[in-house]
């Protein structure tokens, strides 16, 4: 394959054991499975993500480097200007790139739009020039089908139908052009709040006792006061969890529709030889250790993602199943001849990667955990690490440690301290992670850079639940 071109899909929040390639109750994600499943696709089981939140996560992907390198969502809002960006590298190789975002943590706030020919934006200021008349008019003709009707409250309005339409523009541009293009869409949906179209909620709505409205309501309640139930133990029933569960495998299904439609309509275009890489960012917490969303932990539930890869025979090809964002673009870049140097990830079509490293930076965490204690004096947080805290996981363990403390976990179990029980592996991990963090993880900034967020940004953040300043 000669430079391949690149559609790389990032999915909000969704977690691995939600989808239908993890042997989930539900069939959220049948258009994943469809497209994994065709001659050159290929669904990887054990992909674990750099990063536990959208900026530590997305800066991974588009640096090919790991949080503590970059910085970015652990003790910094923005990557350092001495690391090159992914699309900076495909363009030296004459390619074409553009990036839709609907989160202002991948934005020109914290400097991820770098390197990108085109990068758009969304949010309810920008909708109208980054859509135009058209695809909003084609929204709001179909909002009831791809949204919560007509309706001012922003927090119900999701992204995705816009985002679909505006990358089949992109693709319509790029359709019989001789040379390659990376586009990269980070499609915000299943994030919190959970308010999927009706007909998508309809569809679980027997698994749950109360009616669909409440269930509405109480994913905006679940939304709106997040760190006060955090801070309070999560105290819902067990039909209020069964019901907020409903709402986010909804956003997953509806998603995974939008996804399918992308997929299929790129594929009716005149592209050439195009890989399509669909992911997630992070996963979604609901109540593991006592936290919900995506706050203060590095448990499988926030790091353990779906990766489904089409065409590209170097990483569909591959002879293993764990593997990170780093590897895959590393891998995308040796085939579009693109600069190398300085990645962290690994070539997929000549090594194999035996641990995945996950980190949590302890600004953001800290933050988070004050806010907690300040709304309930009663909680403890003596459970969460509050020093940087970087998870070195294998097929069988996981090991974390910070400043704070060191445990080793016998997956899936990541509540049990078994370090006494295994003392060799304790050993063996914790100077794998020594390596790890004294060569690639080591800072590539050498100061600290706050994110100039315009006010716009800021309410976007906060509307997504955010604590900002």
């Amino acid at each position: 394959m000669d430079r391949p071109n690149i559609v790389w899909i990032t999915l909000e929040s969704t977690r691995m054991d939600h989808t239908s390639l993890d042997g989930y109750s539900r069939d959220t994600t049948p258009n994943l499975a469809r497209i994994a499943g065709m001659g050159d696709g290929r669904a990887f089981d054990d992909c674990h993500t750099h990063g536990v939140w959208t900026l530590a996560s997305s800066a991974s992907i588009l640096t090919g480097t790991v949080p503590s390198h970059h910085g970015a969502g652990m003790e910094n809002d923005v990557i350092p200007e001495e690391l090159d960006t992914i699309p900076e590298r495909l363009t030296e190789q004459g390619y074409h790139t553009a990036c839709l975002s609907p989160n202002s943590h991948l934005s020109s706030a914290t400097d991820l739009d770098r390197g990108f020919e085109e990068f758009t934006w969304l949010s309810a200021d920008t909708l109208l020039e980054a859509a135009g008349p058209r695809i909003l008019a084609k929204y709001l003709l179909n909002c009831r089908r791809h949204g919560p009707g007509l309706t001012t409250d922003t927090r119900r309005h999701g992204t995705g139908f816009l985002m679909n339409e505006i990358a089949k523009r992109r693709l319509d541009d790029y359709a019989g052009n001789d040379e390659p293009f990376f586009l990269y869409a980070h499609y915000g949906d299943p994030h919190h709040p959970y308010h999927p179209p009706q007909r998508y909620l309809d569809r679980y709505a027997e698994d749950f006792e109360m009616d669909t409205d409440r269930a509405r309501k109480l994913g905006l309640y679940h939304h709106d006061n997040l760190h006060q139930l955090i801070a309070d133990g999560c105290p819902f029933a067990a039909d209020e969890w069964d019901a907020l569960r409903a709402l986010y495998d909804a956003e997953i299904a509806h998603t995974d529709d939008l996804v399918g439609d992308l997929f299929d309509y790129a594929n009716r275009l005149d592209l050439d030889d195009t890989v399509f890489v669909i992911t997630a960012d992070h996963g979604e917490l609901f109540g593991e250790h006592g936290m919900l969303a995506h706050l203060v932990v590095t448990d499988d539930a926030v790091s353990h993602v779906p990766l489904v890869v089409h065409g590209g025979d170097a990483i569909t090809d591959h002879d293993g199943e764990t593997v990170q964002h780093a590897d895959v673009m590393r891998t995308l870049l040796e085939r579009a001849g693109a600069r190398t140097e300085g990645l962290h990830g690994i070539d997929l079509d000549e090594e194999t990667r035996e641990h995945s490293l996950t980190q949590r930076g302890a600004k953001r965490a800290l933050k988070n955990l004050d806010r907690f204690a300040e709304l309930n004096p009663d909680f403890d947080p003596s459970p969460y690490h509050t020093a940087t805290l970087s998870a070195l996981r294998t097929s069988e363990f996981k090991y974390q440690r910070s400043d704070d403390r060191a445990e080793l976990f016998a997956l899936p179990d990541e509540t049990t301290d078994v370090a006494d029980d295994h003392p060799d592996i304790e050993e063996r991990l914790d100077e794998t992670l020594d390596d790890v963090l004294d060569t690639d993880g080591q800072p590539a900034y050498t100061e600290s850079r706050e994110g100039e967020f315009s006010d716009a940004m800021k309410q976007q953040l906060s509307d997504l639940g955010y604590l900002v300043d």
